[in-house]
C-alpha cells in the first residue's frame, strides 16, 4: 500500500520539517535547485548539534587524551571516554572494555580478521561470508584465507536480494571457524536475520562479525540481544563524523587478541628486550585517537535518541514503501532487491540507461543519489547487472524528496528517450 504524502511527510512523533531545519546543508541549492540528498547510505548529513559539539571540543578543550595532568588534556579524556560510555549505552554493551574506537567498519573488520582470525585459522578451516556483502566484508578474510590457508564460503542468496537462510545452515560445520555478515545489505537495503544466523553459528562453535554500518541509523542494535561476537559500524552513517567508528567485541575474545598496531597508549611498558600491552580497549587504539570524532559520535547518538530511533525507522519506511510505488510507475525502471523486509534503501535501474549518466541527469535536477557498483560488485555480477541507482533515505528526507525524484527520473528518460 502507498503511504499518503501526510504519512510520508510526519512519522509517529517526528516533525521532519523541524528536524530539516536541524541541517544546515539542506539549505543549499545544486544547479540552481534546492538540494534533495538521497544519499544517506554513503554518508549522511550532519545536524547542528554535532557540528557544535565538534566545534566546541575543538574550540575549547582540545588537547591529546590520558597520561596528561594539565587541565585540557584531563577535560578531553573525560570527552573522549564519555563518548566511549555513551556508545556502550547506545548499542547496550556490558561494559566499556568492549568498545574500540577505530576509524570506521572497514578497519573494524579487518581488526578482527588480523587479530583474531589470522592467529587462529589454519588450512582445513571455513570462513562464511553472504552474497551480499560489500568488499569491505569480503576482502579482508579472502586476505586470511591467503595468510592461513583457510577457505571462503559464500552463503547464497535469490533474486529477490533475500538471505538463503536454509542454505547457509546447510554450509556450517565443525571446520565454521567464523560467519560474516551485515546486518543490512548497502546495495539492496535487504535486512538479514542475524540473531538466527548467530544462533545457527554459535550451535557450530563458530563466531560471528556483524557489518552494522547500514543497521545503526536505521534501527535500534542491541548487541547482547543479537548474540554476535563483533559488531562494528561508522559514525558518518549514524550523523556524525568521518573517521570515526567502533568495534564491539566480547570482552573475553578481546582480552584473547593480540594489538593489530603498536605505539601510544596501547603500551604499558616498552625496553628493547620486550613490551608490555596496556588493557581493554587501549590495547587497540594505537596513537593519538579521533578525540573530536569521538565527541561528534557521542553527539549523534544523543540527537538520534532524542528523535527516537523506532519514529525515524517508521519515517522512513513510509518513504521506502511510497518511493518503491511512485518509482514502478515510471516505464523501463526495474526496482533491484526486492525483499520483503528492508531498510532505506532503493536500488533501480533504467532501461537502456546507464546508472552513472542516470545519476548525472538525476544532479543537474538537484538530486544526489549513489551510483556504481556500491562496492558489492560479487553481488552485481549474481544479478546480471554492472550498476545500479541507489536511493538511501535519512530521517530528513520527505514526501517532497520522492516527488522530486520521480520527476527527476522523468526528465531522465525525456533526455535518453
Amino acid at each position: 500500500m502507498a503511504a499518503t504524502a501526510s504519512q510520508a511527510v510526519q512519522g509517529p512523533g517526528l516533525d521532519i520539517e523541524r528536524v530539516r531545519r536541524d541541517f544546515p546543508i539542506l539549505d543549499r541549492t545544486i544547479n540552481g535547485r534546492p538540494l534533495v540528498y538521497l544519499d544517506s547510505g554513503a554518508s549522511s548529513q550532519r545536524p547542528k548539534a554535532v557540528l557544535r559539539a565538534v566545534e566546541e571540543y575543538e574550540t575549547n578543550s582540545h588537547s591529546n587524551v590520558h597520561r596528561g595532568v594539565h587541565a585540557l588534556s584531563q577535560a578531553a579524556t573525560e570527552a573522549f571516554e564519555g563518548a566511549r560510555e555513551r556508545v556502550r549505552r547506545f548499542i547496550n554493551a556490558r561494559s566499556t572494555k568492549e568498545i574500540i574506537f577505530v576509524r570506521g567498519t572497514t578497519e573494524a573488520i579487518n581488526l578482527v580478521a588480523q587479530s583474531y582470525a589470522r592467529p587462529r585459522f589454519k588450512a582445513g578451516d571455513e570462513i562464511i561470508v553472504s552474497a551480499l556483502e560489500h568488499h569491505s566484508n569480503i576482502v579482508p578474510w579472502q586476505l586470511v584465507c591467503e595468510q592461513t590457508g583457510c577457505t571462503l564460503k559464500v552463503a547464497p542468496i535469490n533474486k529477490r536480494g533475500e538471505f538463503l537462510f536454509d542454505e547457509y545452515v546447510k554450509l556450517l560445520s565443525p571446520r565454521t571457524k567464523l560467519v560474516a555478515v551485515a546486518h543490512v545489505s548497502n546495495a539492496l537495503g535487504t535486512i538479514l536475520p542475524v540473531k538466527r544466523i548467530v544462533d545457527a553459528a554459535h550451535a557450530h562453535g563458530a563466531v560471528v562479525v556483524v557489518d552494522g554500518a547500514q543497521a545503526v541509523p536505521h534501527s535500534h542494535v542491541d548487541v547482547r540481544a543479537l548474540g554476535c561476537d563483533f559488531y562494528a559500524f561508522s559514525g558518518h552513517k549514524l550523523y556524525g563524523p568521518t573517521g570515526i567508528g567502533v568495534l564491539y567485541g566480547r570482552e573475553e575474545l578481546l582480552e584473547s587478541m593480540p594489538p593489530w598496531q603498536g605505539g601510544g597508549d596501547m603500551i604499558l611498558t616498552v625496553s628493547f628486550e620486550k613490551t608490555t600491552y596496556n588493557g581493554l580497549p587501549a590495547k587497540f587504539e594505537a596513537g593519538t585517537p579521533n578525540i573530536s570524532g569521538a565527541v561528534g559520535l557521542a553527539a549523534a547518538m544523543d540527537y538520534v535518541e532524542s528523535l527516537g530511533i523506532d519514529a525515524i525507522a517508521a519515517h522512513e519506511h513510509r518513504l521506502v514503501e511510497l518511493a518503491t510505488v511512485e518509482l514502478q510507475k515510471i516505464p523501463g525502471i526495474q526496482i533491484i532487491g526486492t525483499a520483503p523486509i528492508k531498510a532505506s534503501i532503493v536500488s533501480f535501474t533504467m532501461e537502456g540507461v546507464h546508472p552513472h549518466d542516470l545519476g548525472t541527469i538525476l544532479d543537474h535536477e538537484g538530486v544526489a543519489v549513489r551510483t556504481g557498483h556500491h562496492c558489492a560488485m560479487p553481488l552485481m555480477t549474481f544479478l546480471g547487472i554492472p550498476a545500479t541507482a541507489r536511493a538511501s533515505f535519512g530521517v530528513y528526507n520527505t514526501e517532497r524528496d520522492v516527488a522530486s525524484l520521480v520527476a527527476a527520473l522523468g526528465k531522465a528518460r525525456e533526455v535518453f528517450g
